[in-house]
């Protein structure tokens, strides 16, 4: 009877040393998965604690842009507007047929003599 309760008691020390074994594994693993997430909030901190910095960098780059597409923009604007004069200049005088500017002679003027009139 004593050999029975001897063998009960090493049968849950044993069971009892697997769980306590397990437990400790499963700590050591908690662990090391708080030590990671404990690594990427500092390394988040870090990189946030400068995104004031950079976006208000990121804002003075992006005015200086639009205050250069703005320009660039207007002189855009300025040689359409050329291209349009120089395209509305050969359409009403075309290369082959130059338009020479005169006074028409009036039949006054030429009654009296001044071909200029």
């Amino acid at each position: 009877m004593v050999t029975v309760v001897v063998v009960i008691n090493i049968f849950i020390s044993l069971l009892l040393l697997f769980i306590a074994w397990q437990v400790w594994n499963i700590k050591q693993r908690i662990a090391w998965v708080a030590d990671r997430l404990t690594a990427y909030e500092k390394c988040c901190d870090t990189w946030l604690s400068q995104a004031p910095v950079n976006l208000g960098i990121s804002q003075q780059n992006l005015h200086n842009l639009r205050q250069s597409n703005q320009s660039l923009q207007l002189r855009i604007q300025l040689v359409r507007q050329i291209v349009s004069l120089l395209l509305l200049g050969q359409r009403y005088f075309p290369k082959g047929n130059p338009v020479v500017f005169r006074k028409t002679v009036t039949k006054t003027a030429k009654n009296s003599g001044n071909i200029y009139g």
